[in-house]
């Protein structure tokens, strides 16, 4: 039986992940700080303890771990999202170098965040250009410590992920909400690119990685052609039958912003970003069409 370890994967994508390996015959485990269920196993994300065994004899270690940036950037928030994704990532690498027989593969979170903001020039993992702020220079950080790793035994792929929507979490349960209340209008000047995917590609995608042995590097998570903001609120509109939306401009965002306690990058950012590298090795999508994913994740 083959065995799929995903760290920090009590979250959303973690869980997406769990059920679609699942159907397709694997064990998945998963190392969190709250087990709770079957398969859970626990680890605090730092230290090398009693889950460095989970790692032998698997098929692939994937880690999800860091905390949310959906939040104020705050001193201790910045502090908190750094940590988390630098110190799980360290000590996965050298519980892979303990093993006798390691994973055979490592995949690692990163983001497509990593990319400048983009209105015209299309991101590829080749060409794309990374900028310095503290979102890219997370990232940035993030990849250099995976990196930095030398596991010989174990294949290595950084996954620049884009958003993902889901049925059950990711962007599309608070713009659902906000669409609903009559406030589903464009963010913004409702230019900027969104890169997106859906759950069920981001699943199939990474068992693509998993299952061509060749593959190594940075691969960007994302529909081939990217959508903008406006088209992805309208798309709402028509799909849930809400007949206007009231549109959001930058300083109306700042303030609501504060109001929840996130930040406007989250949606002014565009991000436009092409996944080249999976397309070049033979990935088909199943969701390119914002309007097809919406229709399937909201509708069925």
């Amino acid at each position: 039986m083959k065995i799929i370890v995903i760290a920090g994967g009590s979250g959303f994508l973690g869980q997406v992940l769990k059920a679609y390996f699942r159907k397709k015959g694997y064990i998945v485990k998963i190392l969190t700080r709250n087990p709770k269920k079957e398969n859970d196993v626990y680890w605090n994300a730092k230290d090398l303890e009693k889950w460095t065994e989970e790692l032998e004899n698997i098929e692939a270690l994937i880690n999800l771990t860091g905390k949310s940036v959906d939040c104020r950037y705050t001193i201790k928030n910045k502090r908190l999202i750094y940590d988390s994704r630098i110190d799980s990532t360290n000590i996965l690498g050298l519980a892979i170098n303990l093993c006798q027989n390691p994973p055979k593969v490592w995949i690692n979170m990163s983001t497509a965040t990593i990319y400048k903001h983009s209105l015209e020039k299309e991101m590829t993992e080749e060409n794309g250009e990374t900028g310095n702020d503290f979102s890219m220079n997370i990232a940035k950080s993030w990849e250099k410590v995976f990196n930095s790793i030398n596991n010989i035994k174990t294949r290595k792929i950084i996954i620049r992920t884009s958003i993902v929507l889901g049925k059950h979490g990711g962007a599309i349960i608070p713009l659902t909400k906000l669409t609903n209340l009559g406030l589903g209008g464009k963010q913004g000047f409702g230019n900027q690119k969104l890169s997106w995917i859906h759950e069920e590609d981001f699943s199939r995608a990474i068992e693509f990685l998993i299952t061509n042995k060749n593959l190594n590097g940075v691969f960007n998570l994302s529909v081939p052609k990217p959508t903008d903001n406006s088209t992805l609120m309208k798309s709402l509109r028509n799909i849930l039958k809400i007949p206007f939306g009231i549109s959001h401009p930058k300083l109306l965002l700042e303030l609501g912003a504060k109001i929840i306690g996130t930040e406007t990058e989250l949606v002014l950012k565009s991000r436009n970003v092409i996944p080249k590298r999976l397309l070049d090795n033979g990935f088909s999508f199943k969701f390119k069409n914002i309007k097809a994913a919406l229709d399937d994740l909201l509708i069925k």
